[in-house]
């Protein structure tokens, strides 16, 4: 399947981002008033019982390692949102530059990862996953350091939830969002 690149690139860079429809399985645009963004500064914060894992680097850290199978982990649960045409949007996205999978492996098991695209000095959140405890967290701790080290305007989470919360997730209004985001596309960053 096709998919217009341009056009997905430029959804994500007006706001929106892109879900199936858990029963149709049919790709829509979404925004919301209100986004959940992670700190890149000193209100990003984790429990303590979390730098004992990350002070024993237990996990290593890819980016990219294996992309095909961060998205499975990120689609295999009870409900997702994560249809297989959107793994082909998520796959193209990939290909052409701006879907990125943040990694964490023991050995050679993946053991967690965090998916999302890079658009200007936005890293764009779309799902995580874990298969081994921690690590996902470990990912997430990682890839706020990457982000402030590489000079990312800011780390768009979407939603909120209480996991996130637990990393200061807080929520900016859709017009602060927005403002945020013109900011953003207007520098570059590598992840």
């Amino acid at each position: 399947m096709q998919f217009d690149i341009s056009t997905i690139v430029q959804g994500y860079a007006q706001g929106f981002f892109l879900m199936a429809d858990e029963d149709s399985k049919t790709l829509n645009w979404y925004s919301s008033r209100e986004r959940a963004l992670i700190p890149l500064d000193e209100r990003f914060r984790y429990p303590r019982s979390l730098q004992r894992v990350l002070n024993q680097n237990q996990f290593e850290v890819a980016v990219n390692r294996d992309f095909d199978a961060v998205v499975a982990g990120c689609a295999d649960r009870e409900t997702t949102w994560i249809s297989p045409e959107l793994k082909e949007v998520y796959s193209a996205l990939h290909h052409a530059g701006y879907a990125y999978s943040f990694e964490t492996w023991q050995g050679d098991q993946l053991a967690g990862g965090i998916l999302g695209l890079v658009i200007g000095a936005a890293f764009i959140g779309e799902s995580m996953f874990y298969r081994i405890p921690e690590g996902s967290k470990v990912a997430m701790v990682k890839l706020v350091e990457r982000l402030r080290s590489r000079q990312f305007l800011f780390f768009d989470a979407q939603l909120t939830n209480p996991h996130l919360e637990r990393f200061g997730a807080y929520i900016v209004s859709d017009r602060e969002y927005r403002s945020l985001l013109k900011q953003a596309l207007r520098r570059s960053c590598s992840l």
